[in-house]
């Protein structure tokens, strides 16, 4: 089973159940397996949100940031581009960016597995190598 990196886009002060329960849906959904995920990922500015916190922490897994240039880097790859996101992060597409930049850090190459998914104030998508 190739390793999977999620990527997590969230407002400020959105619960761990919320993005746990997002992570489990979408896992299931896709027929995947949460002994996969070999970490998280965020933008810069979500490195002190605790839900992200907690949700590294209850999947005993790191939860790596990015700032909004290393992410840009892969805004080709993007399914989805939001100009919300854009506004308020300098980045096009924080789940998304986010778990391509992660899976980048072990692989020459990333591709989305899953593109982003939204439950209420959280977003996520996984990727893995190529």
């Amino acid at each position: 089973m190739p390793a999977l990196y999620a990527g997590f886009g969230c407002r400020r002060g959105c619960p761990v159940e919320v993005l746990d329960t997002l992570l489990h849906e979408v896992l299931q959904r896709h027929g995947l397996n949460a002994s996969a995920l070999n970490g998280l990922a965020s933008i810069a500015g979500k490195a002190d949100e605790p839900g992200l916190q907690q949700l590294a922490a209850r999947h005993a897994l790191p939860l790596l940031v990015f700032d909004a240039e290393q992410l840009q880097a892969f805004e080709p790859q993007l399914s989805h581009r939001s100009p919300v996101a854009y506004a308020h992060s300098g980045c096009w597409g924080v789940a998304e960016s986010a778990a391509l930049a992660l899976a980048s850090l072990s692989h020459a190459s990333a591709i989305l597995k899953v593109t982003r998914q939204v439950l209420g104030p959280a977003t996520l998508a996984l990727a893995c190598s190529r």
